[in-house]
């Protein structure tokens, strides 16, 4: 996909919608609290696929999938991305269902830091002053989180992680990202059939227990496929710059939603933590858009 010369404003609107729908997400899965994380990422997988393939068929693309499902090399690296981003999503699930909806917000602000820190150290791209500065306060934040509990801040380094490693491993990925996320989900769906038949043979699933919760685990398909699916059509009418500072969108609607709604703590630690992340996006922001002046 070649990057597009300016942002359009429809392109705007697409990655504005795609935000503040993963902003507001935690809501979502707030309601499904009572059911357990991995039960929740299954009905995401299974009911993902539908809905993925449906926008397949309107854009009369699902021939790519049966030439992706050809290829042994693209069916090896489509399990790798499933495997991480079942892994991320999994984490996320868990944090809020267990209150941590601000670790969360942490992780999926330290991210672009980490893809910077991983674009140096695999693709050995050279790191400039300033997005050096941005690394070490990201550093200092875990340092201080770290400190608080005696332990890394495992949610927020898990989600950072999985996330920074998917999106670098995706760009190998020859295949549109609309294709690329229905591969994915129908890689990982026979496990996640399997699960949730277990679950229900052994009466301890929550599926067709109410139509409250039958109705939210089928509505985690569209909650997962369309912010992702739009995302994916964003990308194509705004500049990566543009993207990679619309992202702080999405955490910073979760850390709202986690403070305002949920009522989360907000410990010391979190209260030097955060502001240090804040001052290594704004520091990582400036290199940015120096960059793309210099270009």
């Amino acid at each position: 996909m070649s990057q597009p010369s300016g942002d359009t404003l429809r392109g705007l609107g697409f990655a504005l919608a795609a935000y503040f729908l993963w902003g507001f997400l935690p809501l979502y899965m707030k309601m499904l609290s009572h059911v357990g994380a991995a039960e929740v990422v299954a009905h995401r997988i299974i009911w993902s696929v539908p809905v993925a393939g449906a926008v397949l068929l309107y854009m009369r693309r699902t021939g790519d999938i049966w030439t992706a499902l050809r290829s042994p090399r693209v069916v090896s690296l489509a399990c790798v991305t499933a495997v991480l981003i079942g892994f991320n999503w999994l984490t996320y699930v868990y944090a809020v269902a267990t209150d941590r909806a601000l670790e969360a917000a942490l992780g999926y602000y330290i991210n672009p830091l980490f893809s910077i820190f991983l674009s140096a150290v695999i693709l050995g791209e050279r790191l400039n002053r300033l997005q050096m500065v941005a690394i070490g306060f990201a550093i200092a934040a875990v340092a201080v989180l770290t400190a608080e509990v005696g332990a890394l801040p495992w949610i927020s380094v898990t989600l950072a992680g999985t996330w920074g490693i998917y999106a670098l491993s995706k760009r190998t990925l020859p295949i549109g990202p609309n294709q690329g996320f229905l591969l994915e989900a129908m890689l990982l769906s026979p496990a996640a059939l399997i699960y949730v038949m277990v679950l229900g043979q052994q009466g301890v699933g929550f599926f067709a227990t109410t139509s409250a919760n039958t109705a939210l685990l089928m509505g985690c398909g569209v909650v997962t496929a369309v912010p992702l699916i739009i995302y994916a059509h964003a990308a194509k009418m705004v500049r990566l710059s543009t993207i990679a500072v619309m992202q702080y969108i999405a955490p910073t609607m979760i850390f709202l939603v986690a403070v305002l709604v949920f009522k989360e703590e907000v410990t010391p630690a979190k209260v030097i933590a955060f502001p240090l992340i804040w001052a290594a996006l704004v520091i990582y922001s400036i290199a940015l858009w120096r960059q793309r002046g210099a270009a």
